[in-house]
């Protein structure tokens, strides 16, 4: 079968590989549609990922297709069924388990290698992260359910609620999943970003106002005046992974504000803290990182909805062959998210 293997920096190889036996406990799934995504885009530019994966490796997370076969001891799933898993499923046995913080797991198992015509799931994802997908609902957009877990989490963790004035910073597919579920949340939305195109998405899926940083002189000045009239934002989430936008996003904060640190940085990197800004003005600052089983049933309950029109994100339809095309799309910002069809 042909797959996408990661080897390095912008150094994604389609190779011929061996087709994968589903072995106890594990579940065979025909590859119908494969998303691209932000996080595939970093980890093609940076060569590698902090947390998910080290090269040489198969490369790509988000997909969603039909079982082909099951491994021993596999009784809930059948040949035929319409699935979608998670990339990783947490221990439910460790420290963080215990106390449900389970995109802390001591033991997360994650699992790469969806620019593929077939994936084979870890056992461990077939007993917690696999799921099936509810009729009616597209493959394509069943798929984004583990980006949108991600934005699930991150919304969760920032405390959005109806009413509050929330600054999104950064006009990728995360960001604009932001937007949305923000919006559907109650609150007041403002989009940041760099390209006029995407603010237009931005206030298809919600916001209510848009900046174009590259447009003003002081970015940070004009989200605040957006907001609370001047004060700035209950709610800031950085979205873009650059610790400028992190350095950003706090200073847009008005005081007793949130700010989520939802873009993860380049391995090494670190941000100066205004001190005297965040004691006086009791900011509270949160990382966040990946979702939990309950994210991804909540993710594709809410896809199932049709409340969001997720389908806007999907800028192309290319081949699996097509794949560095892809990529080279989102890096030009020419595509937002593609989908790659192994099939095709």
């Amino acid at each position: 079968m042909r797959a996408a293997l990661l080897y390095g920096q912008q150094d994604v190889r389609l190779e011929e590989v061996s087709t994968p036996i589903a072995a106890a406990g594990e579940v065979l799934v025909q590859v119908a549609v494969a998303p691209t995504c932000g996080t595939d885009l970093k980890v093609w530019l940076r060569g590698g990922h902090a947390r998910m994966l080290t090269p040489p490796t198969p490369f790509g997370h988000e997909f969603a297709g039909t079982i082909l076969a099951v491994g021993e001891g596999v009784s809930s799933w059948q040949p035929g069924e319409r699935v979608v898993a998670n990339n990783s499923a947490p221990c439910f046995e460790c420290f963080y388990c215990r106390r449900e913080r389970y995109s802390l797991c001591e033991n997360l198992l994650f699992h790469n290698g969806t620019f593929a015509e077939i994936v084979c799931l870890p056992a461990a994802i077939v007993r917690h992260n696999l799921l099936a997908v509810p009729d009616g609902l597209p493959l394509e957009l069943a798929a984004m359910s583990e980006p949108l877990a991600c934005v699930l989490h991150g919304v969760e963790e920032a405390g959005v609620v109806p009413g509050d004035q929330v600054v999104v910073m950064g006009d990728g597919a995360i960001g604009l999943m932001l937007v949305a579920v923000c919006a559907l949340r109650g609150a007041t939305v403002i989009l940041s970003g760099g390209q006029t195109s995407r603010l237009a998405l931005g206030r298809q899926l919600g916001a209510g106002a848009v900046l174009n940083y590259r447009e003003s002189p002081d970015p940070v000045v004009s989200l605040r005046k957006l907001a609370n009239d001047g004060r700035g934002a209950d709610v800031v989430i950085e979205a873009t992974g650059s610790p400028a936008a992190w350095q950003m996003a706090i200073a847009a904060a008005r005081p007793g504000a949130t700010v989520l640190l939802f873009g993860g940085c380049p391995r090494g990197t670190s941000i100066a803290v205004d001190t005297e800004n965040l004691h006086y003005n009791e900011l509270t600052l949160k990382g966040v990182f990946h979702n939990t089983p309950r994210h991804l049933r909540e993710a594709l309950a809410l896809l199932a909805s049709r409340q969001l029109p997720f389908e806007l994100l999907i800028s192309d339809r290319l081949p699996l062959a097509k794949l560095n095309t892809a990529l080279e799309r989102m890096r030009d910002r020419t595509a937002v998210k593609v989908a790659i069809l192994p099939g095709d």
